[in-house]
């Protein structure tokens, strides 16, 4: 009964917000989030065309001005960062639209759902360039340089096609999920992380595999998340199994493995689960200082410094970290997490700078643009927001 009263005021809330403005991205404007769950909102603008968790969002890499995200309700749009506009939606899925992305020149954007549909579209002509079906998708990302994309599936694969044109290319993995991937800065290499703990790194012209991490060197359970620095040297791979492995990319040795055994105590006691399962749910690397941050899901943001290889700080979160992103110029390190918020931690003294609220429900994706003066969020309410993270002091 609680929760169908609850449901009403939802209802009534949004349909409150909808009267006065006929737009559709309007509906959820600030003050019917006000009146409804969440009191605070410190969002410019809130896009509320989808009708399901929000999963994905990304920005276009040329001008900062396009978001694309995609949900659980198979649908993905392409819209205004100013104003919540609008520009098309990429239609056609059948599935949640857990993957989307520009090309490095903002030229094309892709999506791509979890039954394996992938699509690409002119962003200019708003018109479907290209689209291809693999096994259940993982994740997709677009090449640094060239419109070539490269994506992981659950059978193991990771494939590679040049757009719009299609030529294909697969790297074939171990007979489980390419869980992760990410396209090495030189853009030659690529490394990919497996749900039998394996890593390997892939040469993306020969179709080879350079180097494979496996057994001790690989982890103990699935990985979630690998990052590169910024000249690509070296790697950092996340997974369930708590750790974080620093490695020599060249050479694909471990340099050095961070571990966070100390925090499993703090599961709440009779939930064995997840005391076991303090897994590494994000991963980056600081462009300015030799720092890198590793988000945990019981909420812990470590501040590494790999010069000496040591915890420099903890960050305590009351919840999960679902992803962090270093800021591109500066010490400086978001974090989005299960209780909705996000954060802004100065990495040098390990204090937080900032919070923002407005998500009604978990935050499952951000993105930041290249100045640090907006952060675009989604979420478990339906909505993507734009938060203005911009101060004077930085």
């Amino acid at each position: 009964d609680d929760l169908a009263d609850e449901m009403e005021d939802v209802d009534f809330d949004d349909e409150g917000a909808e009267e006065p403005d006929a737009e559709a991205w309007e509906t959820e404007d600030d003050e019917g989030v006000e009146d409804g769950m969440e009191a605070q909102d410190d969002s410019e603008v809130t896009f509320s065309l989808h009708s399901a968790s929000v999963f994905c969002v990304s920005l276009d890499p040329k001008t900062n001005t396009l978001a694309v995200t995609g949900g659980e309700d198979d649908k993905a749009f392409v819209w205004r960062v100013s104003d919540g506009e609008l520009l098309f939606e990429c239609s056609g899925h059948k599935d949640s639209v857990t993957c989307a992305g520009f090309s490095h020149d903002s030229v094309f954007v892709a999506t791509g759902d979890m039954s394996g549909l992938i699509k690409v579209w002119r962003v200019d002509t708003k018109e479907e360039v290209w689209s291809f079906e693999v096994g259940d998708l993982e994740w997709m990302e677009w090449h640094p340089q060239a419109h070539v994309l490269l994506a992981g599936t659950a059978d193991g694969n990771s494939w590679m096609w040049k757009i719009p044109s299609g030529d294909c290319k697969t790297f074939q993995g171990p007979a489980c999920p390419a869980t992760c991937g990410r396209i090495l800065p030189d853009g030659k290499r690529a490394v990919v992380g497996y749900e039998d703990g394996t890593m390997r790194i892939w040469d993306l012209k020969q179709g080879t595999s350079l180097h494979v991490l496996k057994g001790q060197d690989g982890h103990q359970d699935p990985l979630t998340c690998v990052a590169s620095n910024q000249d690509g040297s070296l790697i950092m791979t996340g997974s369930v199994d708590c750790h974080a492995k620093l490695v020599n990319s060249s050479t694909g040795k471990v340099v050095c493995v961070f571990k966070m055994e100390s925090m499993a105590p703090r599961a709440p006691t009779g939930e064995g689960e997840e005391a076991e399962s303090n897994s590494v749910e994000s991963l980056g690397f600081c462009n300015v200082m030799p720092l890198a941050a590793v988000g945990y899901l019981d909420g812990t943001l470590a501040i590494y410094d790999l010069s000496t290889q040591s915890l420099r700080h903890k960050c305590q979160h009351e919840s999960g970290i679902v992803q962090l992103l270093w800021e591109e110029s500066s010490a400086v390190v978001y974090t989005c997490s299960l209780d909705g918020a996000v954060r802004l931690w100065d990495a040098r003294s390990g204090k937080m700078i900032s919070e923002y609220r407005g998500h009604s429900a978990e935050i499952l994706d951000f993105a930041v643009n290249k100045d640090a003066s907006i952060v675009v969020t989604t979420s478990g309410d339906h909505q993507a927001k734009v938060f203005c993270v911009q101060r004077p002091d930085r």
